[in-house]
């Protein structure tokens, strides 16, 4: 469970770990006082996550870093959509990842820079790899994913798959870049 982590704050974003009553508010889609959702928020995809999270209460013991957060516009505090890992079964040091904006909110760039806090937070974590995957047809989220630095590593009849590696996982390459991208904009509160 993310309770009692920081914000992961970006240039423009603020990631918010969510507890487990946000959760509840956002499955039951009512915000409660302090609450600053954004119009379409929550989508589908943010009560799935909710739901999730819901759910794996308890059976994580709050294992860093899974969990889901809400992607929030640091301009006016507004909750936009959701980002969240969750521990690959049998692995000690692999997570998945997924997200979703709300549709107003495409298109600007959130994702990608939501991605790459996400990934650094995790290689922050110990974790060494970072697994997702977006349909074929979906060539926005294949975008955000090679924009944060995940490379496609195969695909089926349905989906493109998509990895990270920590820099520090790997052997650098002569020339290569050993910190994990976006590494220099986190901060927390």
């Amino acid at each position: 469970m993310t309770t009692g982590r920081a914000d992961l704050h970006t240039e423009r974003l603020v990631l918010h770990p969510m507890t487990r009553q946000e959760a509840e508010r956002v499955v039951r889609r009512r915000p409660g006082p302090g609450d600053r959702w954004g119009p379409e928020y929550p989508d589908a995809m943010d009560v799935r996550g909710a739901r999730a999270l819901l759910a794996a209460c308890g059976a994580d013991g709050g294992r860093q870093p899974a969990g889901n957060y809400e992607i929030r516009r640091r301009e006016d505090g507004r909750a936009i959509g959701g980002i969240g890992l969750d521990r690959v079964s049998g692995t000690a040091d692999t997570v998945t990842v997924g997200y979703g904006l709300n549709a107003s909110a495409r298109g600007r760039g959130y994702a990608a820079e939501a991605l790459r806090a996400l990934l650094a937070f995790a290689w922050s974590q110990g974790v060494a790899r970072v697994e997702a995957d977006a349909d074929l047809d979906n060539l926005a989220s294949q975008h955000v994913m090679a924009a944060a630095g995940m490379r496609p590593v195969g695909e089926d009849h349905r989906v493109r798959y998509f990895t990270a590696t920590a820099p520090s996982a790997r052997a650098a390459a002569p020339g290569e870049r050993r910190t994990a991208p976006g590494a220099g904009q986190l901060g927390s509160s």
